[in-house]
């Protein structure tokens, strides 16, 4: 008894740390009715838009080459795919660290097993299928060089706790870079909660404690922004 009414104590402090944190009411359309720094969290993504990840013509519309060819990481660096979906970004970053490690973290059943399914067809050695949780991505402590996330933090319906968990994970100058539809350009063809502004994601990440490293403005519908953990007075 006394340890049910630890887990239940445990419980209802949890939930109120979660309600300072998060706001709600009713969901719109493609949100799911919860608010982080004013914002509404979108609805995830499915197996169903597997297909989508892995159109032909995403390169053309995206630029995803020059995305990754931007990234900065040494061969042996370490990096966690948060968000993976179907590896486009994940197999492709390989190239990158053939002596590092590439994370690629997933929640959904259908998309590991569709990960698994490509590291076997590719016979890969450096990309890791690795079944993350809403919360964490149940990575190991400061073993990071760099945390992706492309077009997936809009989605996350815990982004305090997986930003918390995320930099446990960050080596001491690890980094965070966030691909996101631009919120700020209406003529994109992408749904509202689905795009992110520079302003929404600057108010976010120094919540959690990160500050704007790098402004890429080269992508033609994206945003490339790269965080570092905020400075101390006495860092600086």
């Amino acid at each position: 008894m006394l340890g049910a009414c630890g887990d239940n104590q445990a419980q209802k402090n949890i939930r109120k740390e979660q309600e300072k944190v998060y706001e709600y009411t009713t969901a719109s359309r493609d949100g799911i009715g919860k608010f982080y720094h004013g914002r509404e969290i979108a609805h995830m993504m499915g197996a169903a838009g597997m297909e989508w990840l892995n159109r032909p013509e995403r390169n053309a519309e995206e630029n995803t080459e020059l995305a990754i060819g931007k990234i900065e990481i040494a061969p042996t660096g370490v990096i966690a795919d948060i968000g993976a979906g179907s590896g486009y970004y994940s197999f492709r970053l390989a190239k990158k660290v053939p002596k590092g490690k590439i994370y690629a973290v997933e929640v959904q059943d259908e998309m590991i097993a569709a990960l698994a399914r490509e590291k076997a067809s590719k016979n890969d050695s450096v990309v890791e299928v690795v079944k993350g949780t809403e919360k964490s991505p149940k990575l190991p402590a400061n073993t990071l060089d760099l945390v992706l996330m492309v077009d997936v933090y809009h989605e996350l319906e815990y982004p305090h706790e997986m930003m918390q968990s995320i930099k446990k994970c960050l080596k001491p100058d690890g980094k965070v870079l966030f691909i996101e539809y631009r919120g700020e350009d209406p003529s994109i063809p992408i749904k509202a909660l689905h795009k992110m502004t520079v302003a929404q994601l600057n108010k976010e990440m120094e919540a959690n404690g990160f500050s704007l490293y790098y402004k890429g403005d080269f992508l033609p519908i994206q945003h490339f922004l790269l965080y570092e953990r905020t400075k101390k007075a006495s860092d600086k």
